[in-house]
C-alpha cells in the first residue's frame, strides 16, 4: 500500500484511539533523550570535554551541575554519558558508579553500593578495614589492570549532592574529592543537586579539595514554550495510519489550547512548577479520560485532571477517618492553639478530650484507654502525627512527644466534607478554630 493511501486509511474508531493512546502514553511517560539538549549545547560540551579527558586521558576531575528541579540536569548528564560511550577508549574502560543521597543516607550504605556496582563483592569478601579512605584505596587499586600499570577510569554520580553534604564528616565527600585531586586514579566525581548554595554546606577541608567548577542550568521556559510543550505533547505525527482521524485530533488540540479556561488552568500549573514532568503528569490525567465515545481532549477533563493534581493526599486521607480520630485531631489542634505549636503527647490529648466530654455529658463518646491509644496510633501511621524525635521512642507510648503534620484548612476541609459529621463534633470545631 502507497504511504498515501496508508495516511487516508479509515481504521476502526476503537483501533483509533488505541494507537493514539499507546503513542501518546510512550511520549509522555518514556522520556527519549534528544540528540542535543536544546538551549544547553554550551553546557554540553563543557561536560563532555571534562569527561572526555578523565575516560581517555586518564585525569582526574570533580564537577557540580547546578539548577532548580525540572531544568533539565539528569537529562544532560544522561546525553553526556551516552556521547561518550560513543568514544571506543571511554566504553572499554569507563566504569560508572551512581549514588543518590536519598538512597544511600549514610556512608556505609554509599560504600556497600560503590562495592555492589564496581563488581568487587568477591574481591573484598569478609576483609575489615581501618578507615573508609582505606576501604575506597582497596577498591580501586582492585581496579587496576593486569599489568598493575595504570587503574580504569571511575566517573563517580552523586545524585541529591547536598544530602551527601550531612553525612558525618562528611567522610565519603573527602575521600571522593581526595582521590580525584590526587593522582591515585583517574577519578570524576559529578554532583548533581537543586541547592545554590550547595558549597556552604562543605567543610573546609572538602571544599579546598573540590575544583570550584560549576555547571549553572537556570534557564526557565516562558509561558508561551511551556504551551508549545502541550501543542507537541498531545499532536499526532504526519504518518499516524488514519489520516482523517489525525488531523480531526490536531484540530481539537489546538481549539483546546485556544480556550480561556485552558489557558488559566496551565498557567496556573506554570505558576506553581515549570517542571515539564508535572505537565506530562497532567496530560497523562487527561489522556485517559480519552474513549471511542469521546476521542478528544475536553476543556472540562483538563479542568478535572487539574483538581485532580492539586488534590491534598492529607485532606483526602482525612475524610477516612473514624470520629474518634477526627475528635483526637481537634484536641491535639486545640492544644497547638493554645502552647503556641509546642509539642504535645496522648496524655494531653485524652485529657483536651474528656473537657469536650464533660461539656456534652454524651455517653456515646466514652471510649476506653486501650481504644484511644489505638486510634493515636493510627494517625501515626498516617504520618498526621510524628514523634518530634526517635529517641523519645524508649519513652512511654502515653508520654511521647508528638507533632501535628495538619494545617488548619486541610482540618476544616474534611470538617465540612466529612459525611453525617456529628453537629457537636463540628460545633467544638468551631470555637477550637474562632
Amino acid at each position: 500500500m502507497s504511504k498515501r493511501k496508508l495516511q487516508h486509511a479509515h481504521l476502526p474508531a476503537g483501533e483509533c484511539v488505541s494507537q493514539l493512546q499507546e503513542l501518546l502514553r510512550q511520549r509522555l511517560c518514556h522520556q527519549q533523550l534528544p540528540d542535543r539538549p536544546e538551549g544547553l549545547e554550551a553546557q554540553h560540551k563543557h561536560l563532555l570535554e571534562l569527561l572526555k579527558r578523565t575516560s581517555v586521558h586518564g585525569e582526574s576531575n570533580s564537577v557540580l551541575i547546578v539548577g532548580p528541579r525540572g531544568a533539565g540536569k539528569t537529562m544532560l548528564l544522561k546525553c553526556v554519558l551516552r556521547d561518550l560511550q560513543e568514544e571506543k577508549e571511554a566504553e572499554k574502560n569507563l566504569l560508572q558508579v551512581h549514588l543518590n543521597g536519598l538512597l544511600q543516607t549514610d556512608d556505609r550504605i554509599a560504600l556497600k553500593e560503590i562495592t555492589r556496582q564496581l563488581h568487587l563483592e568477591n574481591v573484598v569478601g569478609d576483609k575489615v578495614f581501618g578507615s573508609f579512605a582505606e576501604n575506597l584505596t582497596f577498591l580501586l587499586e582492585a581496579l587496576k589492570k593486569g599489568d598493575r600499570s595504570s587503574s580504569r577510569p571511575v566517573l563517580f554520580v552523586l545524585d541529591e549532592f547536598d544530602l551527601f553534604a550531612a553525612h558525618k564528616n562528611q567522610t565519603l565527600l573527602y575521600n571522593l574529592l581526595d582521590v580525584s585531586q590526587s593522582a591515585q586514579a583517574p577519578v570524576a566525581v559529578v554532583g548533581v543537586t537543586c541547592r545554590l548554595d550547595v558549597l556552604e554546606l562543605l567543610e573546609k577541608r572538602v571544599k579546598s579539595r573540590f575544583s570550584h567548577r560549576q555547571i549553572h542550568l537556570l534557564s526557565s521556559p516562558t509561558f508561551a514554550e511551556y504551551l508549545g510543550r502541550v501543542r507537541t505533547r498531545l499532536g499526532l505525527p504526519d504518518h499516524f495510519p488514519d489520516g482523517r482521524f489525525a488531523a480531526d485530533w490536531n484540530a481539537s488540540v489546538e481549539t483546546l489550547c485556544e480556550d480561556k479556561s485552558v489557558e488559566e488552568v496551565l498557567r496556573r500549573h506554570f505558576n506553581s512548577s515549570k517542571d515539564f514532568r508535572s505537565l506530562h503528569m497532567l496530560l497523562m490525567l487527561c489522556l485517559s479520560r480519552v474513549t471511542v465515545a469521546k476521542p478528544c481532549i475536553r476543556p472540562a477533563d483538563l479542568l478535572e485532571a487539574s483538581r485532580l493534581s492539586f488534590a491534598d493526599a492529607k485532606a483526602n486521607m482525612l475524610h477516612g477517618l473514624s470520629i474518634l480520630e477526627l475528635c483526637l485531631i481537634i484536641a491535639m489542634k486545640h492544644l497547638n492553639e493554645v502552647y503556641e505549636g509546642e509539642p504535645f503527647n496522648l496524655q494531653m490529648v485524652h485529657n483536651e478530650f474528656k473537657k469536650f466530654l464533660q461539656r456534652k455529658s454524651n455517653s456515646m463518646y466514652n471510649f476506653e484507654q486501650p481504644v484511644i491509644l489505638k486510634a493515636f496510633e493510627h494517625l501515626q501511621q498516617l504520618e498526621m502525627i510524628r514523634p518530634v524525635d526517635s529517641s523519645s521512642a524508649k519513652t512511654q507510648r502515653e508520654y511521647q512527644l508528638m507533632r501535628l503534620m495538619l494545617d488548619h484548612s486541610q482540618i476544616m476541609e474534611a470538617l465540612q466534607k466529612y459525611p453525617q459529621c456529628p453537629t457537636e463534633v463540628k460545633q467544638w470545631a468551631m470555637s477550637v478554630f474562632g
